[in-house]
């Protein structure tokens, strides 16, 4: 916990943890207006919508860096959060699935500016190796206390409220997070001179990646990474109605059961990391999600009773959480000490936007195909997809670069 007694990072921490949980409301939300919606084929709403939002992650955050490469980070984070309450406060009152795209693209776009400048500011706070490691697992620990305190919320709240009053809790969690960002002393990160053109500044993240052997093979990891979370958030609504038979209450234990998982394994990474290698942490979450998703796959086509598929669930989505979050917690590591501070801003939102762009593909196909052809063909084409991509990964990412290692532009504050 050592980075919180810095007050900067505090701040931002807390901004994006408030933020985190009015963002947990609203996926708990989103899954069952589109329920209400489209029933049966709600998992193909959902993924529709959910593609559309990884869409905007990948087209905007490169370009906004693009074009806004001089602006202050404060301003940037400011008016998207801005920008995200609006649209949270219009979609309680969505009656149709088309609205629900729309407003979902503006969010997301917000969110496509908001995020990446988030991640690149943390850098510039926390400049000490071992510090910054410890930022990172808090900063995966904010995203799984979302997935495990925010589905708990919800269910509290859905005993007494309908769903459509937790987008007001989204609504609230980003004003808050304003606050806590306009009244904190953001240091600006440090960016190149503008000697290249608008097309190379776009994609000059994505090509500093591709040049890159481990950066490469972390390409390749999120595909992996995002095969589970494309299950676990496009899915489980169908999962908890069709298959367990149970309420909207219960998709949020589901959900919380996938953020235990994961955050369990983000407290214990920074200890770990100082043991065992980078290259090492994740390959282990990449052998686990694709077996993990078998087991799944297994237990559909038994089509189990209500408890023991309540049990096998519970347990797979714990795992997948934790598998994930050995994936994904180190990853800024990587982009940090392969980086250097000139092209660190544009590195971070390289990544951000590709990891998205498998989150693109894997939720349209989730949804699209678990309505088409049923979910234990879906989940079987997902294990292989993420078989497929692990066994790319470590194949990309040389073994004498198992571990980051600190650089001599380290020093300098980037």
């Amino acid at each position: 916990m050592s980075p919180l007694r810095d007050p900067t990072f505090r701040r931002l921490f807390a901004a994006q943890v408030v933020a985190l949980i009015g963002t947990g409301l609203l996926t708990v939300a989103l899954g069952l207006l589109a329920y209400d919606l489209a029933a049966g084929e709600a998992g193909a709403v959902l993924g529709t919508a959910l593609a559309i939002k990884m869409a905007a992650y990948v087209v905007v955050a490169p370009v906004i860096t693009a074009v806004a490469y001089r602006l202050p980070r404060r301003g940037l984070l400011l008016s998207a959060n801005a920008v995200r309450a609006l649209i949270a406060a219009a979609l309680p009152f969505v009656d149709h699935t088309w609205q629900i795209y729309a407003l979902v693209f503006v969010l997301q776009a917000a969110s496509a500016t908001f995020t990446p400048a988030f991640q690149s500011v943390i850098p510039a706070v926390l400049v000490d190796e071992a510090s910054y490691t410890r930022g990172l697992s808090l900063s995966r620990l904010a995203y799984d206390l979302e997935s495990l305190l925010s589905p708990i919320l919800a269910a509290a709240l859905l005993t007494v409220m309908t769903y459509h009053h937790l987008f007001f809790g989204t609504v609230v969690g980003f004003g808050v997070s304003t606050l806590l960002v306009l009244t904190t002393a953001i240091p600006e990160t440090r960016v190149a001179d503008p000697i290249e053109t608008f097309w190379r500044r776009t994609t000059s993240g994505a090509r500093a990646m591709l040049d890159n052997p481990v950066l490469r093979g972390l390409l390749t990891l999120n595909m992996v990474v995002a095969t589970a979370t494309a299950l676990v958030v496009v899915n489980s609504v169908v999962f908890v109605h069709d298959v367990l038979g149970s309420a909207g209450s219960a998709l949020a234990a589901l959900l919380a059961c996938y953020g235990a998982g994961s955050m369990v394994v983000a407290l214990a990474l920074p200890h770990l990391l100082t043991r065992v290698p980078d290259r090492t942490v994740m390959r282990t979450g990449a052998t686990l999600i694709p077996l993990t998703l078998t087991a799944i796959s297994a237990v559909l086509v038994a089509d189990p009773t209500p408890s023991v598929g309540w049990v096998a669930f519970v347990v797979a989505w714990a795992i997948l959480g934790a598998a994930t979050s050995l994936i994904s917690t180190p990853s800024a590591r990587l982009v940090r000490y392969e980086s250097t501070p000139d092209t660190r801003t544009s590195v971070f939102t390289a990544q951000f936007s590709l990891s998205h762009a498998c989150f693109l593909i894997t939720y349209a196909l989730a949804g699209w195909l678990g309505a088409l052809a049923g979910q234990p063909v879906t989940v079987a084409v997902l294990t292989v997809l993420a078989l497929g991509a692990g066994v790319a990964a470590f194949r990309l990412w040389p073994r004498d670069r198992a571990a980051v290692r600190q650089r001599p532009h380290l020093a300098t504050v980037g």
